[in-house]
């Protein structure tokens, strides 16, 4: 959805930390997003001010007053500082040394402490650091990224094409490709999102929350169903996403959305703070990620969350001694782990969508085999998709699939589907598919959707997408590979003898002599 020029401007924004030395991809991220949070918190700021007189109502700055900066006596007025001169507005004025000196020693510190003392944020921000290297290249990331956002004000669209810019930026992390740091797809996320229509008031979870990627498409989905249609327009991935949220008026029921809804858990605390900034740079106010390995003895958050949604890493194995003794499986294997710890966070009724390898499917240890009885004997297990291999390269060319189960429902009949195509060619590049008329192809992306919705109908076991009773699924020793399934139609090749054949060759034969023979004559 952004522009060629824009998406021009974030990479030389990324060469700039590259050369300067921030060479390691994740923490370029996390300079660049610090840089961001100071300028959109200047801008909302003044917003919100301008929006406050218009309408005669009040607002308290967040630059209203003065600020002690670290390792002064706070006892000395004259030690305290205008909070305007912390503004972005404000700095990105001064000559390169004076900025520096301002951003380094006061303006990054005012916003490490600038939510409540007992809120996410603040508590993962404490051990910040800018590492910007030099006042030049501050000066320079200033620079480019007001230049970005002259060009997004430019977009009728703005509020979205600044989420998209965060985002096509986070993309990056895939580009760099390094220290295995890489987003699901999307366009992956969006498909889950939608099979599990989350709800206002539902508490929306992820496991291993990463840069909060799930998190923020439940977000964009709850305001989708708050904004009036006409407000409403397809995205990038062709979902149909809208920002206004006017429909959502009731003050306990906003408060509710921005702090009692997304909760994640990481063990990268830089991760943690890039997913808690892209929340809040998305109107989250008070997002809830935390620290925590959800597979040890210290996390014990059980039938909590209404809505789970997660693409845990498939990490191999985890020390035994550090793993929670509520587990039933016996195993190390994180991606069996991660089914049940997903499981257990669930409320009775609540729904998760988890992206697993796929030999989670027809894997035929014992673990393996628990594992998928947890799914269909205490869940609904709803749907099996099968994504192709292409889906996470160039990082993975493992087979993924995608589960839909909840807790605590009856597992009847058991939805599959093989997804071809998801809109994107499956080699290392991934480029996105156009049909003949120019427009995008989104492959099976919203069939999928369409045939989930009607999956009762889903009997052809031919194609690529039918029910499975569960009887049949314990038969088969719970084996939930597709392939395992499905009718293979073979079509009658019918050949002639050879007779016929060697006939055939012998007159090619003479023809080929004779056309030599007249060759030969001509020469």
């Amino acid at each position: 959805m952004l522009t060629t020029s824009i998406k021009s401007k974030v990479r030389e924004l990324w060469e700039k930390f590259w050369s300067g030395g921030i060479s390691n991809p994740l923490n370029a991220i996390e300079q660049i997003t610090y840089l961001l949070f100071i300028k959109q918190l200047d801008d909302n700021d003044q917003r919100s001010i301008s929006n406050a007189d218009f309408l005669g109502t009040k607002y308290t700055s967040v630059f209203e007053g003065r600020f002690f900066p670290p390792g002064v006596d706070v006892t000395k007025e004259e030690n305290a500082i205008e909070k305007e001169t912390l503004r972005w507005s404000y700095f990105k004025q001064m000559p390169s040394e004076e900025m520096y000196t301002l951003v380094q020693t006061k303006v990054f510190p005012f916003i490490k402490q600038l939510d409540d003392e007992n809120s996410y944020f603040t508590k993962h921000m404490q051990n910040a650091a800018l590492l910007i290297p030099s006042p030049r290249m501050l000066t320079e990331s200033v620079k480019k990224i007001d230049e970005i956002f002259v060009e997004l004000q430019k977009e009728n669209r703005f509020i979205d094409a600044q989420g998209d810019f965060y985002e096509h930026l986070l993309s990056e992390l895939n580009q760099a490709g390094k220290n295995g740091q890489f987003r699901t797809p999307t366009h992956i996320i969006e498909l889950i999102v939608e099979l599990l229509q989350p709800k206002l008031g539902d508490k929306i979870a992820d496991p291993a929350s990463g840069t909060a990627g799930f998190l923020l498409a439940s977000y964009k989905y709850l305001i989708t169903q708050y904004t009036s249609k006409e407000y409403c327009k397809p995205d990038e991935n062709g979902f149909i996403r809208g920002s206004l949220a006017d429909k959502l008026v009731d003050e306990k029921m906003k408060e509710l959305l921005e702090r009692e809804t997304f909760y994640g858990f990481d063990i990268d605390p830089t991760m943690i703070r890039i997913g808690l900034m892209n929340l809040m740079m998305h109107g989250i106010s008070q997002p809830k990620i935390d620290y925590k390995d959800t597979l040890s003895k210290n996390y014990n958050e059980d039938n909590f969350y209404n809505i789970v949604l997660a693409n845990p890493p498939f990490t191999g194995n985890i020390d035994k001694g550090d793993l929670n003794e509520t587990f039933s499986i016996s195993t190390t294997k994180s991606e069996l782990l991660f089914i049940e710890r997903i499981y257990k966070m669930l409320r009775l009724g609540g729904t998760a969508g988890v992206v697993v390898p796929q030999g989670v499917l027809f894997g035929s240890g014992k673990a393996f085999v628990e594992t998928r009885k947890i799914l269909i004997d205490k869940c609904e297990l709803k749907a099996v998709i099968s994504l192709p291999s292409g889906v996470f390269k160039p990082y993975t060319g493992v087979a993924t699939a995608i589960l839909i189960f909840t807790k605590g429902g009856e597992t009847n009949n058991i939805w599959f589907y093989e997804m071809k195509n998801d809109g994107r060619s499956l080699d290392d590049k991934r480029t996105e598919l156009i049909m003949p008329n120019g427009e995008r192809d989104f492959g099976d992306l919203h069939l999928i959707i369409e045939e989930f919705k009607n999956k009762k109908k889903s009997v052809d076991r031919t194609k690529n997408h039918f029910l499975v009773p569960k009887t049949e699924i314990i038969k088969n020793e719970y084996d939930l590979s597709i392939s395992r399934y499905k009718n293979e139609e073979y079509v009658d090749v019918k050949f002639e003898t050879p007779t016929v054949i060697l006939n055939k060759l012998s007159i090619l034969e003479k023809e080929i002599v004779k056309g030599i023979d007249e060759l030969k004559r001509v020469l």
